[in-house]
């Protein structure tokens, strides 16, 4: 299969800077409570659903996928990147992490409690986060919940806007579009949280998290 310019150009973007950005996020958890809630209340959600393994997609340097694991969570993680998955396995050698792509999930059907994808769509260009989408709700067991995390637009009429990301060309999407296409998917919301943007943001958008359960 030929890989797509967009994909492939996203992870020599990351590649190249994988120490820093690992160095950079290691301890952003500690510092925003917020996003502790939202992880813990998506970890709730897994367990009442029976739990099952949860994959987060576009890991990283593995710094969620160890939280959630400090969560109770089954989690491992993918991304497309071969040096952030060097840096988790070394940051977190007892948890599985693999290289691979959200438009191909080397993941059975139906086999996850959860899905964790944390401004990992963020560089997928609009035309093809459907086709992620539908991975996300192919490997979701029913009733397995997913929790999406990106930056929003702020005109309802323009739903996806390109920002200057500091790696790769980046998109923000508007909440309510981005729900509708997971309805479209199969994947109902459940909850919202809208963090606004702090005064020490570099990029003052809001911070959008949806959470969906798969029916």
């Amino acid at each position: 299969m030929v890989e797509h310019d967009a994909l492939g150009a996203t992870r020599e973007a990351y590649d190249a800077v994988a120490p820093t950005y690992a160095e950079l996020f290691r301890d952003s958890l500690r510092d925003s409570p917020l996003d502790r809630a939202i992880l813990g209340a998506f970890a709730e959600a897994v367990s009442a659903g029976g739990n099952g393994q949860v994959a987060d997609l576009g890991c990283g340097p593995g710094h969620v996928t160890a939280h959630l694991d400090g969560l109770g969570l089954a989690a491992f993680g993918v991304d497309a990147s071969p040096t952030m998955i060097e840096l988790a396995r070394r940051a977190c050698p007892g948890l599985r992490f693999d290289v691979g792509s959200m438009a191909a999930l080397d993941i059975a059907d139906g086999v996850l409690g959860g899905v964790l994808s944390r401004w990992s769509i963020i560089h997928t260009p609009p035309g093809e986060l459907p086709v992620i989408l539908a991975e996300f709700h192919r490997v979701l067991a029913p009733g397995g919940h997913l929790l999406i995390g990106f930056s929003a637009s702020e005109d309802p009429s323009h739903p996806t806007q390109v920002f200057d990301h500091t790696v790769a060309p980046a998109y923000r999407w508007w909440p309510d579009h981005l729900a509708a296409l997971l309805r479209e998917t199969g994947l109902a919301e459940v909850a919202r949280m809208v963090r606004e943007p702090r005064p020490t943001d570099r990029r003052q958008f809001q911070e959008v998290h949806l959470l969906a359960r798969k029916a």
